[in-house]
């Protein structure tokens, strides 16, 4: 899988540096999928789907949550939005696109 814009990562975890390792464990672990559709991507632990191809992941022990859009058929994995879990809570996961 592609993934749109490993930039939203670097600058989080700048902001978040606990956040970096997971981050990048979870970057390399996408990048070696070969995701076809959403139970592919239930296989993975701490997720959560959404609609229209979205997909929750919790990051370091819940402590972050990043929601990605996934377009299985040009295999890329949109990053939509990453934040703390409070952030989470106050936002429309099925809508927002912050980056």
């Amino acid at each position: 899988m592609r993934i749109i814009k490993k930039r939203t990562l670097e600058t989080f975890w700048i902001k978040y540096p606990d956040s970096k390792k997971q981050l990048e464990i979870w970057y390399f672990l996408v990048l070696k999928s070969k995701w076809q559709n959403l139970n592919d991507v239930k296989n993975i632990s701490n997720t959560s789907i959404l609609s229209n191809n979205r997909v929750v992941f919790n990051i370091k022990g819940n402590n972050y949550r990043l929601i990605v859009e996934i377009n299985f058929n040009a295999e890329i994995v949109y990053i939509c939005w990453i934040g703390t879990h409070g952030d989470y809570d106050r936002i429309d996961a099925n809508a927002v696109w912050d980056y």
